[in-house]
């Protein structure tokens, strides 16, 4: 499964054995359609997210960035302290591709200031 989104908060790194490390992270996805009505209806998915193979990865994973990711998606339920029913979903992502948009890529867009920018190569589309 793909899914794309908005990372809610920075990425964690746990160490779960000796040798093995996992990067906890959330994902947010936006969606909308209308209903019966006709009414614009908004709706936000929220997605625990695991990454198994390298804990690098959480460097780049920072509230607001926008990522692709693919893997498996699997439900989970649980009671909470208060009594109450809870259910998640969580990700166990394989693959991580960044997109622009995020926080870091506009940030890291300055202008250069150079004067001299050949502009030649216009692409038509």
């Amino acid at each position: 499964m793909n899914i794309t989104g908005r990372v809610t908060a920075n990425a964690q790194v746990r160490n779960v054995s000796d040798s093995k490390t996992v990067v906890n992270f959330s994902v947010a996805i936006n969606d909308s359609y209308k209903n019966k009505a006709g009414e614009r209806i908004e709706q936000t998915t929220y997605f625990d997210c695991a990454y198994w193979l390298s804990p690098k990865v959480a460097q780049i994973l920072t509230k607001g960035t926008v990522v692709e990711l693919t893997g498996k998606v699997s439900a989970r339920a649980w009671t909470g302290s208060d009594g109450q029913p809870h259910a998640g979903l969580n990700f166990n992502t394989s693959q991580i591709k960044l997109h622009a948009g995020g926080k870091k890529a506009e940030a890291g867009q300055a202008p250069s200031g150079n004067k001299n920018d050949d502009t030649k190569d216009d692409l038509p589309f």
